[in-house]
């Protein structure tokens, strides 16, 4: 069997909750990416440990919770690391807001590894809108955002770390995980796919 041009790659890391969150939206994804494009996936989620050296062998990894982040001394070594060496990592605040625990603690890690400034917005005619569907609005927005749960906030941007021009890592507070953690079978109740935009961003990740 040939090797898969793509694997969804979820980080277990040692604080928080990363594995109480969003546990369908992996297949739901990866259908969508069976579906409209002409990538090999894994139908797999792999889980691997932030702290493990098979970190910096993953083409995209996905991180998200709703509690604490604070990283052993092994997990932020191992983050920089692959984020320096090419790697993509998609941070996703189960929280849907800009001040909550996973929110604070998670900016704080990034600032500690890449520095102060690290975390910036991304303009909405980022290449990301573009990469496979077209977004000229920039990321679309979430029902938990729109229901008043949370900090009551649209949030109309994204934030990455960019290094060497790419984005390393992309940071959301808008809960697409939550949002896609459907059975993927359900699509078809839709008016539209809502997670096209997941698509976006692993196609990105694949090829800027």
């Amino acid at each position: 069997m040939s090797r898969p041009d793509f694997v969804f790659t979820r980080l277990q890391y040692e604080s928080g909750d990363w594995d109480m969150v969003d546990q369908r939206m992996p297949s739901n994804l990866l259908d969508s990416l069976v579906a409209y494009t002409t990538l090999r996936v894994d139908p797999r989620e792999a889980v691997v440990a932030l702290a493990s050296p098979e970190v910096l062998g993953a083409g995209f990894c996905y991180l998200s919770g709703h509690r604490l982040v604070q990283f052993t001394q092994a997990e932020r070594r191992n983050f920089e690391d692959y984020a320096r060496r090419g790697g993509f990592v998609f941070v996703d605040d189960c929280n849907h807001d800009i001040d909550g625990l996973f929110a604070r603690s998670f900016e704080a890690e990034m600032a500690s590894i890449f520095g102060a400034d690290a975390l910036k917005r991304i303009p909405n005619d980022h290449a990301i809108y573009r990469a496979f569907f077209g977004f000229p609005d920039g990321p679309p927005p979430t029902s938990f955002e729109l229901n008043g749960w949370g900090d009551d906030l649209v949030h109309d941007y994204l934030r990455a770390v960019e290094i060497d021009g790419r984005i390393a890592v992309l940071y959301s507070n808008k809960d697409y995980g939550c949002e896609w953690d459907y059975d993927f079978r359900n699509k078809r109740f839709l008016a539209e796919d809502n997670t096209k935009f997941g698509v976006n961003i692993v196609m990105h990740a694949l090829t800027a």
